[in-house]
């Protein structure tokens, strides 16, 4: 193979402060964006708030071997417990420059005999012999996510939906396979892409896919820019640090796939339910999340719910120096509140490891809003 080019360390000491951080806790998992640079050009890209948006050619901070290393020996990174998630911040895994990286490494984690899984999200076009690639993996839990929206604004999504539907019934059909396919429906934004017709074929596409999680818009400041900056529409007159799915829009969404079981809110719900697990990010305890789920997930998720003392949250939180100043305020069978966290990072580790959720005091979660935005919902009780 042709590997992408390689950076030089001055080369690498000029990108943006978080470009550099190759490895990332987000909410879903352990992030691994050790090559960066995409040529789709979503406007709505996450790149946007790591100063990467100009980036558009792939380019590698170090080689795989390395990146394996760093995320294997990364403070956070708990062996068979930790989601992993490749190359979903900062380029698309399987461009046709980055697919032999993207394979490289799921082998080499593979082949160190972790059974994490490892969430892999895109919107590209897959062939015949990806399927074989991926069954080879014996050990990781894979799970294949495949971005589709049905947006046909090209000012929005210059490439194309439909490509990354192909993807999924062609990853999908194999009635043996190892990994999991899950329809990744993104970003839902009224007006945009919520007609009947859409969500009609949203719906069709889904009866492919292992599950289905819909969510919609990240719109942060930074991407609001440019959207004025490029005379885009502007969805929302106010910007969020969390998904944006107004209230009416999420009805309409469970109206449509009323006869489906296998439809969820959030992407640990839909993985974990993919592979027959109880959810890692162990959100049964916030129980209107899981009106939706279907029985057999909520016995495996009601089986694995334990809710923890103040004294277990300590004791996950010793290992890492930046929780050193963690606080408890509250534990109900919803979630651990706490506090003295400057930054997220840590909150995801003593989720992970704990498997039930952490939420920080300074951003409450309102019920029956799911962790989303308070955007296009009715006043609720927290």
């Amino acid at each position: 193979m042709i590997p992408v080019p390689l950076l030089t360390k001055d080369q690498i000491t000029r990108l943006p402060e978080r470009a550099r951080e190759v490895v990332e806790y987000r909410k879903s998992g352990l992030s691994l964006n050790h090559i960066q640079g995409c040529s789709l050009g979503c406007a709505y890209c996450i790149r946007h708030t790591y100063g990467l948006w100009d980036e558009n050619q792939p380019v590698a901070l170090m080689s795989d071997a390395q990146a394996v290393e760093e995320l294997v020996n990364h403070r956070y990174f708990q062996p068979h417990v930790t989601p992993i998630q490749v190359f979903n911040r900062a380029t698309e895994p399987f461009l046709p420059k980055v697919r032999p990286h993207t394979f490289t490494v799921l082998e080499e984690l593979d082949a160190r005999e972790l059974t994490n899984h490892v969430l892999v999200i895109t919107r590209h076009q897959l062939k015949p012999y990806d399927i074989d690639r991926l069954n080879q993996l014996r050990h990781l839990k894979v799970t294949l996510l495949f971005t589709y929206s049905g947006i046909d604004n090209q000012k929005i999504e210059p490439y194309p939906s439909h490509v990354a539907a192909d993807s999924l019934k062609l990853m999908s059909a194999p009635f043996l396979r190892k990994y999991r396919t899950v329809l990744y429906w993104r970003p839902l934004v009224p007006g945009l892409n919520d007609t009947d017709e859409h969500l009609a074929a949203a719906h069709e596409l889904s009866k492919h896919a292992d599950a289905t999680v819909f969510t919609g818009l990240f719109y942060r400041g930074e991407i609001a820019d440019y959207y004025k900056a490029n005379g885009i529409p502007e969805p929302y007159e106010d910007t969020a640090r969390r998904k944006i799915v107004p209230e009416t829009l999420e009805q309409r969404v469970l109206d449509t796939f009323s006869n489906s079981t296998a439809l969820f809110r959030k992407t640990s719900c839909a993985v974990s339910y993919a592979h027959n697990l109880p959810d890692y990010n162990g959100h049964y305890g916030i129980r209107e999340l899981c009106d939706i789920c279907p029985l057999s997930q909520l016995e495996l998720c009601a089986n694995a719910h334990q809710v923890p003392t103040a004294e277990d949250v300590h004791q996950v939180a010793r290992v890492l120096p930046e929780a050193d100043k963690i606080q408890v305020v509250d534990i109900s069978e919803r979630a651990a509140i706490v506090r003295g966290l400057d930054v997220e990072q840590p909150r995801y580790f003593l989720q992970h490891a704990l498997g039930f959720q952490v939420h920080d005091q300074r951003h409450p979660h309102h019920a029956n809003r799911h962790g989303r935005a308070d955007i296009g919902w009715k006043e609720a009780t927290a």
